[in-house]
């Protein structure tokens, strides 16, 4: 199972951004949206990393636990009940070194594509 983080849309990390940027409403002082946000044309950093995070913790999480349904207990050296209860943190860590190895690969053609959604 995916932590909560994972769960979230990048919509979210893009208003949580939105809110520790600039205070309780997304304002600025002035009123207005920071720039990062309310241009489309520019993309923040925190924005790509939320949006490769998401990308990544779904996609690898999704896959490692489909793996993990399929492959049976082995006859030696099995953890027992401790290996069951640890293994979803164990494949937590496994997911977030994919992600951050590899996730790009697949998250800056999807972010392209969102950018280009945020502009129309």
């Amino acid at each position: 199972m995916l932590p909560n983080a994972a769960m979230q849309s990048p919509m979210l990390h893009e208003s949580a951004a939105l809110q520790n940027a600039s205070g309780k409403n997304g304002l600025s002082q002035d009123g207005k949206l920071p720039a990062s946000l309310s241009d489309p044309d520019a993309s923040s950093p925190e924005l790509r990393e939320a949006f490769t995070d998401f990308v990544g913790q779904t996609l690898f999480g999704s896959m490692l636990s489909s793996m993990r349904k399929t492959v049976g207990k082995p006859a030696y050296m099995h953890g027992g009940r401790t290996e069951e209860v640890f293994q979803q943190q164990l494949d937590q860590h496994i997911v977030d070194d994919m992600t951050e190895s590899s996730a790009d690969r697949f998250s800056d053609p999807m972010f392209e594509l969102f950018n280009m959604q945020r502009r129309a």
